[in-house]
């Protein structure tokens, strides 16, 4: 038996690009059109693949379905990347701020 770090579903971590977009667009109940969208906005940049076809990662499917989520509610597509892009930038800023506190009270 190969080493666990050799095995081919070892790749499928959350970041590896194992979806196409059609694929993806399926599982998300959406269209390839709304992924698109959400490159154009910057919100996720799917890898793409030797001929040129996008590819998307589990972690870019969760984001895609947070917006997806949004859009439902009503949110224009436009919104809905900018506020999945600044909820993340407060979580971040979240983390390093308890993170700093913590450093301060164990100095």
């Amino acid at each position: 038996m190969p080493p666990r770090s050799t095995r081919p579903l070892d790749k499928l971590d959350d970041d590896y690009p194992a979806y196409t977009m059609g694929r993806a667009a399926d599982m998300l109940g959406t269209t390839p059109a709304f992924l698109r969208a959400l490159g154009e906005n910057r919100l996720i940049t799917p890898l793409r693949s030797e001929g040129g076809h996008r590819r998307y990662s589990r972690y870019q499917l969760r984001i895609a379905a947070r917006a997806r989520e949004l859009v439902d509610a009503g949110t224009a597509v436009e919104a809905a990347c900018r506020i999945i892009i600044l909820e993340d930038q407060l979580e971040q800023a979240q983390r390093l701020n308890e993170e700093l506190h913590t450093r301060e009270a164990t100095s």
